[in-house]
């Protein structure tokens, strides 16, 4: 059910009408990535906190585009998006 439409005040010898539309608001992250620190071969978790759920989130890494891979495991659970980093390297860093 939506708010948008148009609305109308009718007193039987005047109306007025008003169109009203609602804009959804912008997803926002509302807890930021923290900054993790690892040894060698571990598996390391970065996740952040969205205002929204289901929205299309892309991973970078230095800039370029992360990839689901045996490597990376990209997950979204309700409002939460995760990076997996398996098996971390120091070039991971």
């Amino acid at each position: 059910k939506t708010d948008a439409g148009l609305y109308t005040c009718d007193i039987g010898t005047d109306v007025a009408k008003s169109k009203v539309s609602v804009q959804e608001k912008p997803t926002e992250i509302t807890k930021k990535l923290e900054d993790k620190t690892s040894p060698a071969g571990q598996d390391i978790s970065l996740s952040c906190e969205l205002s929204k759920a289901d929205v299309n989130i892309r991973w970078y890494k230095d800039g370029k585009a992360i990839r689901k891979s045996q490597k990376y495991d990209l997950q979204q659970e309700g409002t939460r998006a995760i990076l997996i980093i398996r098996d971390s390297m120091v070039k991971d860093s």
